[in-house]
């Protein structure tokens, strides 16, 4: 389970007993607890929206390829088993199949970036 999530049921359950205390309590006892949490939520808000506002953008995703099979180029033709092209970003290669080229083709296996 992931930090999202976890936050999420957190979050829920908190509400939840929150919502059941509230139903069950004196009014006075219910009020001050009602100030308090309210303070407490909006500090955090102010805080996760700062937190927000500053946070840098994230690396660019990276291209996977993996298990890609065989490629054959003819005669004067190009085989490419893998990836080729340019990326924003970083590129991880597993596992390619074969490329096999003809007579004056061009074959390749894994990446060629430009």
């Amino acid at each position: 389970m992931n930090a999202g999530r976890v936050s999420l049921l957190v979050t829920c359950l908190v509400v939840a007993a929150l919502g059941v205390w509230f139903a069950v309590a004196r009014w006075e006892d219910a009020n001050r607890v009602a100030t308090v949490a309210s303070a407490l939520g909006a500090v955090a808000a102010v805080g996760v929206a700062v937190w927000t506002a500053t946070r840098t953008a994230g690396s660019p995703d990276v291209v996977r390829v993996a298990k890609t099979g065989q490629a054959t180029a003819g005669p004067g033709g190009r085989a490419i088993s893998g990836v080729s092209g340019h990326t924003a970003g970083p590129v991880q290669v597993e596992r390619t199949g074969d490329a096999k080229a003809g007579r004056d083709g061009d074959a390749v296996t894994g990446a060629q970036l430009d």
